[in-house]
Formats: C-alpha cells, sequence, structure tokens
C-alpha cells in the first residue's frame, strides 16, 4: 500500500472511487427495488433498519481501520439519499395492496 509518488497514490485513489461509485449505484438500485416490498411510507423510512445498518457499519470501519465517524456520516448521506429515491418509487409506482395482486 505504501506508494512511491503523488500520482500513484492519486491512481489508487482514482480505482477505489471507481469501485465504490459501482458500488453506490448498485446499493441504489437494490433500494429502489425495496420500495416494492414497502407497505407504507414508515416501511421506506424504517429507522430501525437505518440504525442497524449505522451500527453495522460503525463496527466494520472499526475492525478494519477506518474512521467509524466517517464511515458514520457517509451512511448516513447514502441511506438519507436512497431513502428519498425510495419514496418517490413508492408514490410512483405503489405496491398492489393483496385485493388488487
Amino acid at each position: 500500500m505504501q506508494c512511491n509518488s503523488l500520482d500513484e497514490v492519486r491512481s489508487h485513489i482514482d480505482a477505489i472511487d471507481d469501485q465504490t461509485i459501482a458500488l453506490i449505484g448498485g446499493r441504489g438500485q437494490y433500494a429502489v427495488q425495496a420500495s416494492a416490498f414497502k407497505k407504507d411510507e414508515e416501511g421506506v423510512r424504517d429507522t430501525n433498519r437505518m440504525e442497524r445498518v449505522i451500527a453495522k457499519v460503525r463496527g466494520k470501519a472499526e475492525r478494519c481501520g477506518a474512521n467509524p465517524d466517517v464511515v458514520e456520516a457517509i451512511y448516513r448521506e447514502i441511506i438519507s439519499r436512497f431513502i428519498n429515491m425510495e419514496m418517490r418509487e413508492f408514490h410512483d409506482h405503489p405496491s398492489p395492496t393483496p385485493a388488487e395482486a
């Protein structure tokens, strides 16, 4: 992981950014799909689930040597943005009720 130049450092950061963006995109697609399984806005927001995810990623950050406060802040923003996406999808394409299915 030791680099010999600033260009090498930046090249590795760029590669990580590429992977991160692809993973965020995938997470977003699953978040939108999740809205189809939720019955109401409370289910979309699901603060209990959010707090479980935050606790999980903080623990993983600590084990990996990442700053858990930074990871938490990033995840709170990601989750907030995806909740907004899910909410739009939930309202634009509501799940059929059991009687409609």
